[in-house]
């Protein structure tokens, strides 16, 4: 699913991943808020560095208005191969961790709301072929 979502538009992998990662934060923030969503962003950012050591955060806490801009400029700054792994690397990374915490029901209903029904039956009928 994640794979998908990102592949989308091969030609703006940066702003698509931004645009879910804008989402889901705005889904989340209302449950967790922004500190609980950071915790888990940068917790996602620091296992994601270890296989791309340049996503690594240089402030963790940024500006709400400008949450992701370290993201996107180190995804601009990449090949498409690294710039594509290294998001559904991260998206992947924090989703498992959302769901080791709430449960996958609930995460899957958050995406849902996030991403739009679409994109997790496209994924759905993905897997099935």
């Amino acid at each position: 699913m994640i794979r998908r979502a990102v592949m989308h538009r091969p030609e703006a992998i940066a702003d698509v991943t931004i645009n879910l990662w804008e989402r889901v934060a705005a889904e989340l923030i209302s449950i967790i808020g922004e500190g609980g969503f950071q915790s888990l962003y940068s917790r996602s950012v620091h296992l994601a560095s270890v296989t791309f050591p340049w996503l690594a955060l240089k402030h963790p806490s940024q500006p709400t208005d400008s949450r992701f801009a370290g993201l996107k400029i180190s995804l601009e700054g990449r090949d498409f191969t690294e710039t594509s792994e290294a998001s559904i690397t991260l998206l992947t990374t924090f989703i498992d961790i959302l769901a080791l915490l709430i449960g996958e029901v609930l995460t899957t209903s958050i995406l849902r709301s996030a991403w739009g029904d679409d994109a997790l039956e496209i994924a759905a009928k993905e897997l099935q072929i």
